[in-house]
């Protein structure tokens, strides 16, 4: 069965590549992972610090990404609605690929997203992007249950309140930060990336709401 499961993502991913061809569609276009990382840096740089931002969807871009993508970085983000990675990176339609649960955490299905993303769309920077005060790493640190299906997410959370104990400073900073790395680390562990593991990064930083800023992790 699981053979079978294979053979289907495989054949799933060849008629995908045909298609793009039939289309006419250029081939993915990598950007490099440290010029990816430049751009997202800019990219919060604005939006931080300008009244508005630069990075508005439009007409024109949604014409110009209506039949192909290539994303230039994956990101693993919560799915707090005021943590949107294309606005917190100003960046616009098509330039990020972008997996998102509460928490920022991953399963089979959001590996199999990384995947594809570097596979078939040539992103070679991951970056897990965890939040200030978020509130599934709260839950998790109140308790190790919770009702429900929020309980896998507390459940997956745990590793990183055990963690991040002893570590000076606020206890849920401390947890959200090392949550973000754990599954960054998990991401480096887990996913099936072949020989481009060698050209992929992976990044882990946290969002801070009142500063509107980006704080990377040590790289």
């Amino acid at each position: 069965m699981r053979t079978t499961s294979k053979l289907t993502v495989i054949a799933t991913i060849v008629c995908l590549s045909v298609n793009a061809l039939v289309l006419g569609d250029p081939p993915a276009v990598s950007v490099s992972a440290a010029a990816a990382l430049a751009k997202l840096k800019e990219g919060n740089l604005r939006f931080a610090t300008n009244e508005v931002s630069k990075g508005k969807p439009t007409a024109a871009r949604r014409k110009e990404t209506a039949q192909a993508q290539h994303p230039f970085a994956i990101i693993v983000a919560c799915s707090d609605s005021r943590s949107g990675p294309e606005l917190v990176f100003d960046q616009n339609l098509g330039e990020l690929f972008v997996v998102r649960t509460a928490g920022n955490l991953v399963d089979d299905h959001g590996l199999g997203t990384i995947e594809y993303g570097v596979a078939v769309l040539g992103a070679r920077l991951i970056v897990v992007l965890g939040h200030a005060r978020c509130g599934a790493v709260k839950a998790a640190l109140a308790s190790d249950h919770a009702p429900g299906h929020i309980n896998s997410l507390v459940r997956d959370i745990q590793p990183a309140v055990k963690a991040a104990k002893g570590k000076p400073g606020d206890s849920l900073d401390a947890t959200i930060t090392e949550n973000a790395r754990l599954v960054a680390a998990q991401i480096k562990a887990k996913a099936e990336l072949g020989d481009l593991s060698k050209e992929v990064r992976i990044v882990a930083a946290v969002y801070n709401f009142d500063t509107g800023k980006v704080e990377w992790d040590r790289e």
